[in-house]
């Protein structure tokens, strides 16, 4: 039966918890975000020698590719959102597109019925590299060289090599060892993965951003400089690597040996670009995603079919919120793995993204769980489903990728938020390029993504493999506006969960009056009730994984009406960073997670 949300609740929304792990940062200079204290740190002195919010995240980013290569890399992609002040919120658009030799003839063809989730069979064409310099180009004011510095520095004279890092390059040392000897080069040490905190080096890859920064000696403009880089990665030394070392048979995930498919001519016809986004109101703010090639639309139609609820119905700590949210986001990605896609008809997003089908499928909402994929519009249950429960990855939810001997990742990525004096405030999640993900390209120092793992290739869908269209992507990083001011960018690692604790932040700020803090603080919990988007897409039919701090009574709750509840821990679920602004004082603030001891946010 339909869920009674007619009468009021019994309760109120959970007030805030007093207790955080961080101060609230406030300050009127600048704020940054990160799953990484380097990047915050790196980004936060490039605000203060004078630099503005796109000078600063472009420094922080280029450093997230060096301290955090488990969760992201050069030969990976990213999704940003930002708006310049006085300006309107717009997507940075840094997701590659299926190589030309790619296919769903060409991967059956390979003896595959699922594309791998490891091995550069799986490589979109690289997209972040591109993005940044073109933000930089457009929208920051220092030189390429002074914002790479600090990315060479660490390359090329070392930095402290975080734990998971070391813990991932622990599970796939004999895969390493065995099959990726280029690998095993960069990353292992007499045989051995490095000791955590001990001082790692990527000079490879120093040289290589030297190499992007010489390009342009001898332009006359900072713009020709920048242009000179762009063209040196897309269609020069790096691109021409890239093709050499591809074609060189190597394991995949599928535990079969395959040459990518990736080449030189793939690369030089990319170019990063700028978006419309496409937007939600909620209680008075306009939330703001990238378009449906990204997960991005299921916030805001999960937000649609939660608004007009009371709102303790909306409170993630209470047992009936718990279960409306979980039940929302459910019917939303549903709608997602039917409709969404680079080949995505817009008439349909505008469907889906209305208020007046939200009304249709609020109904669906009933008082015991869901164990069924249900989309609207008349579609189909697809993909095909395949009902595999991994309680590993399921508690994983600190978000490192899951790997097993073969190469089986789970995604991850990490995320920089930043907004600066003037008004300027951007997020922006790269991902992919994994260490990994594919074979260390010696001469380069990076491996390529594995993004098109997210596409299928059964025929038919926005989501199907095909040639020169984007994968659909899980990286989601949301602008939140006031008056068609810009007051939220937030983010978080996490794969599908990405979207799902960006809706708990909303909800406990908007909703509930939680600090940035708080609410990055409290008690997180996801669905698992719909295929992942990473290989070997398995799913748990009413699966719902909590945060032990939500407390036996959620749990039981829960777990009496349906609910398959995994509990991860007290404090595993969610990676989230976020800055904002008050637009009527201009005071900034900023915050980030405390799990994991990794993220960090600074400010003044």
């Amino acid at each position: 039966m339909p869920f009674d949300t007619s009468k009021p609740s019994p309760s109120r929304y959970t007030p805030p918890a007093a207790f955080k792990t961080r101060p609230d940062l406030l300050g009127r200079f600048g704020m940054v975000g990160s799953t990484h204290w380097l990047a915050s740190g790196t980004a936060q002195a490039v605000l203060e020698r004078g630099g503005n919010a796109f000078d600063a995240v472009v420094a922080g980013g280029f450093v997230l590719h060096v301290v955090e290569p488990h969760l992201n890399g050069p030969g990976g992609d990213l999704v940003g959102i930002f708006a310049p002040t006085g300006g309107e919120a717009t997507v940075l658009m840094g997701q590659g597109p299926a190589p030309a030799g790619a296919s769903v003839e060409q991967m059956r063809a390979e003896g595959l019925e699922l594309v791998p989730g490891s091995g550069a069979l799986a490589a979109a064409v690289p997209g972040a590299v591109d993005a940044w310099l073109m933000l930089l180009r457009d929208h920051g004011t220092w030189e390429l060289g002074d914002v790479l510095a600090y990315a060479i520095d660490y390359a090329r004279n070392g930095h402290p090599i975080l734990g998971r890092a070391v813990s991932t390059i622990a599970a796939v040392a004999d895969l390493f060892r065995d099959h990726w000897p280029t690998s095993a080069a960069h990353w292992l040490v007499d045989g051995e993965p490095p000791e955590p905190d001990t001082m790692v080096r990527n000079e490879a890859y120093a040289a290589v951003l030297d190499r992007l920064v010489a390009a342009g000696d001898g332009a006359e403009t900072r713009a020709e400089r920048i242009g000179a880089a762009r063209a040196a990665w897309g269609s020069g030394f790096v691109a021409e690597a890239i093709d050499r070392f591809v074609r060189t048979p190597h394991r995949h995930s599928s535990g079969t040996d395959h040459s990518g498919v990736i080449r030189s001519a793939d690369m030089a016809g990319f170019s990063a670009a700028y978006e419309k986004p496409v937007t939600t109101e909620f209680r008075g703010h306009t939330i703001a995603k990238a378009g449906p090639w990204t997960q991005g639309p299921v916030l805001l139609q999960t937000l649609n079919l939660l608004e007009p609820l009371d709102d303790a119905l909306l409170d993630p700590s209470q047992a009936e919120g718990a279960h409306t949210i979980l039940e929302a986001t459910k019917l939303a990605f549903a709608d997602r793995d039917a409709h969404y896609g680079d080949g995505a008809d817009p008439d349909v997003i505008e469907t889906l993204l209305s208020k007046e089908y939200a009304a249709t499928r609020r109904p669906l909402i009933a008082d015991a769980a869901s164990a069924e994929v249900r989309p609207g519009l008349g579609a189909k249950t697809f993909p095909p489903l395949r009902e595999t429960y991994d309680p590993a990855a399921a508690a994983s939810g600190v978000g490192e990728p899951t790997v097993s001997r073969e190469g089986e990742t789970r995604g991850d990525t990490c995320h920089i938020d930043v907004a600066d004096r003037w008004g300027n405030m951007i997020a922006v999640t790269p991902s992919g390029g994994w260490l990994q993900s594919s074979p260390t390209i010696p001469e380069l120092g990076f491996c390529l993504g594995t993004r098109l793992q997210m596409t299928w290739l059964e025929p038919g869908l926005p989501s199907t493999l095909r040639p020169g269209s984007r994968p659909r992507t899980t990286l989601t990083p949301t602008l939140v506006l006031r008056d068609g001011q810009a007051v939220t960018a937030v983010g978080s690692p996490g794969g599908d969960q990405q979207d799902q604790w960006q809706l708990l932040y909303l909800l406990r700020t908007i909703v509930g009056g939680y600090s940035p803090q708080e609410a990055i603080d409290a008690p997180a919990l996801h669905s698992t009730s719909f295929p992942g988007s990473f290989w070997p897409r398995t799913w748990t039919p009413a699966g719902a994984v909590l945060e032990d701090r939500l407390g036996a009574e959620v749990v039981a709750d829960l777990r009496r009406r349906g609910h398959v509840v995994e509990l991860g821990g007290d404090w595993s679920l969610g990676r989230l960073s976020a800055v904002a602004r008050d637009p009527l004082t201009g005071m900034l603030s900023g915050a980030a997670n405390a799990r994991g001891a990794q993220g960090y946010a600074v400010g003044r």
